[in-house]
């Protein structure tokens, strides 16, 4: 039987080529592996979190660092590729999604240059929500990418992230086809589930967090891990508040979400 080769990450990154037609350079980070499942059936949308691009740019080559993504979107709207779609690229971490735990696997990070939360949460770019929308209409075309399956690195890791943040324009995404939405209900006074309520209807709503696709399990308790799971969901599609507690709201929003999921899903 002959042997499976394996092109050396050296290699990869000498001959490295754009996948995107957006992608105008390349600077190849040697933070990537093979991919361990298959299909790459994901988006994943991050700010860098860091002061400068430049900074983060170094973060994600750095050897030491032991993070990468897919591509770099730069506040002008440059797009440079950091890894080939075809490998698996260190930008989830622990994770979990919708059954999966190695969504490094199964996704493409797209890393946005932002100072993120810790400095201030500054409005995005016109050209870099325009850079941001034009990649994820071209990855998700040529990898046949659901539009639920667009996400946030808050939504799959909602213990320990928030971005790219309440404060990123998921509506204008979704007007361009990109991403899944609907209006969020508004807030206004009524039920609410928060930590330390048990019971059924804190089961009914770990359900329907997990049936989108959360970490959730339905213990009946509302315990950290579901505060979590709700407030990345908040920071995503009720993003007005984002507290954590299951208010009206929130539960209408889910449910509209979850009526509006392809009927095969």
């Amino acid at each position: 039987m002959r042997a499976a080769f394996s092109i050396p990450t050296p290699l990869i990154q000498s001959l490295m080529r754009p996948d995107s037609p957006l992608a105008t350079h390349c600077q190849p980070s040697p933070n990537h592996g093979e991919r361990l499942r298959g299909p790459t059936d994901a988006l994943i949308l991050h700010y860098t979190g860091v002061a400068t691009g430049e900074a983060a740019l170094d973060l994600l080559c750095s050897p030491e660092a032991q993070v990468s993504c897919h591509y770099l979107v730069w506040e002008d709207g440059r797009i440079w590729q950091l890894a080939p779609e075809s490998r698996r690229a260190w930008h989830a971490g622990m994770s979990y999604w919708a059954g999966e735990t190695d969504l490094n696997s199964r996704s493409i990070g797209v890393e946005i240059v932002h100072p993120g939360h810790i400095g201030g949460s500054p409005p995005y770019p016109e050209a870099q929500v325009a850079a941001v929308i034009a990649l994820c209409q071209d990855i998700s075309r040529r990898l046949k990418i659901r539009p639920e399956r667009i996400l946030a690195h808050s939504d799959i890791a909602p213990a320990r992230k928030k971005d790219p943040g309440e404060f990123f324009p998921w509506p204008r995404l979704h007007e361009a086809g990109v991403g899944h939405w609907v209006a969020p209900a508004p807030i206004r006074p009524g039920p609410a589930y928060e930590p330390g309520a048990i019971g059924p209807p804190v089961g009914a709503l770990q359900k329907m967090l997990a049936a989108y696709g959360y970490d959730a399990p339905a213990s009946g308790v509302y315990d950290d891990a579901t505060r979590a799971a709700v407030a990345a969901f908040q920071r995503h599609f009720r993003p007005e508040r984002v507290d954590g507690i299951a208010d009206l709201s929130t539960l209408q929003t889910l449910k509209a979400l979850l009526d509006a999921l392809p009927a095969a899903i």
